[in-house]
């Protein structure tokens, strides 16, 4: 590992010469960052799947009163059928990784049927698949200029449109990222 710090609990937010099609103007959660490697979720990338769908999928009775037209994300290209919750810390579940006081990660199916009764955390994102790097390969992305880093804002995860958090990610370090180049050299 380079002698980068963890960027766990940060966005990466996608460069615009950021050439890889799944990755396109993202950003990715990061829930783990260590010498091993590093892993995270794609937060922006709306699928053609909502909520409803999904817990049909998976026999998931819904209470009466339940909107679910909300859209799952696309979190990466790993494991594209492993799910994921990404939500404020709230309740017990069976498999939860607190990530710090605001945000947390649950991969367990009970939280899906407190949330189809409205009785799970009201701020919440459902992520198929993930992003992984191996040992030292986020660092070396790093230094090639393919992501900017910026500590994590879970208003962003939870309040912002997906449209619009690859722009307000990036606003949160002052960059407008429309007005980047996509040509990247060095001298």
């Amino acid at each position: 590992m380079t002698d980068f710090p963890s960027l766990k609990d940060h966005f990466l937010i996608a460069m615009p010469s950021l050439e890889d099609p799944r990755f396109h103007q993202t950003v990715t959660y990061i829930i783990e960052h260590d010498e091993e490697g590093a892993m995270g979720m794609v937060i922006n990338q709306p699928m053609d799947v909502d909520f409803d769908e999904l817990f049909e999928h998976l026999e998931i009775e819904t209470s009466d009163d339940f909107i679910g037209n909300k859209k799952i994300m696309s979190g990466g290209p790993v494991q594209v059928e492993r799910g994921f919750i990404i939500h404020k810390p709230f309740g017990e579940w069976d498999s939860t990784m607190n990530i710090n006081d605001h945000i947390s990660v649950t991969t367990s199916k009970d939280i899906l049927s407190a949330i189809s009764k409205q009785q799970g955390p009201e701020d919440v994102e459902v992520v198929l698949g993930y992003a992984g790097w191996g040992e030292g390969q986020l660092d070396q992305e790093m230094l090639e200029n393919s992501w900017l880093s910026v500590p994590a804002d879970p208003d962003i995860i939870f309040h912002t449109p997906a449209e619009l958090r690859w722009k307000a990610a990036a606003n949160l370090i002052g960059v407008d990222i429309s007005k980047l180049s996509a040509n990247a050299g060095h001298s």
